[in-house]
């Protein structure tokens, strides 16, 4: 299968930023216009990147959910790639320092720039080197996406001043999360063999 091939996955993992920018870079889209699909895409890897645990652990072993798992890692740095992405298109549309820091403290700008910092150490650890390095503490600093995630929700929701389009992809990601840790107090209540 060609999409096991990792070049060939993160092509098809950046086929909508490649989209984006063409469009973008031929003037049929504004800068504006970009932030919008670019913090779209980023919110939407995020989530695929974080259910797969959950739902490893609700399913079992599955040879897509597995095919998945072994990827996680590059569909978590192309969450963050498309977040830069967002970055910088919302620094191209403001235009200069001052507006970008009169809107600062904005509910919906402080959020997206605390998600921003979370997923920054996120993905310059995503990488076998770093793993070795901090082993244990390598997935306690993972955990960072869970905060993340609340703050790309909350910038997500303020932004756009409506819950829609951001419960649509969060409420899928909560229950999951929910229904795991559910199953997992549960699994420990069951009688043992005797």
């Amino acid at each position: 299968m060609i999409l096991n091939n990792k070049p060939a996955f993160w092509f098809l993992l950046s086929i909508p930023a490649i989209l984006l920018v063409f469009g973008w870079w031929q003037g049929r889209i504004d800068s504006m216009d970009m932030l919008h699909p670019t913090g779209e895409w980023s919110a939407r890897l995020m989530i695929l990147a974080m259910v797969l645990s959950p739902l490893l652990s609700i399913l079992g072993p599955k040879g897509w959910l597995n095919w998945l798992v072994v990827r996680r890692r590059a569909i978590g740095v192309a969450a963050f790639s498309y977040a830069v992405l967002h970055l910088l298109f919302y620094l191209i549309d403001m235009g200069n320092l001052d507006d970008i820091l009169a809107e600062w403290l904005a509910p919906g700008i402080w959020t997206g720039w605390a998600a921003f910092a979370l997923m920054l150490p996120l993905a310059l650890t995503s990488n076998d080197a770093s793993m070795r390095r901090l082993r244990a503490a390598w997935k306690r600093l993972q955990r960072l996406v869970y905060p993340a995630a609340l703050l790309t929700l909350l910038h997500w929701i303020w932004v756009h001043n409506s819950y829609a389009g951001a419960l649509a992809h969060f409420v899928p990601l909560g229950l999951l999360l929910l229904a795991r840790f559910i199953k997992k107090p549960l699994s420990q209540m069951k009688p043992q063999g005797v």
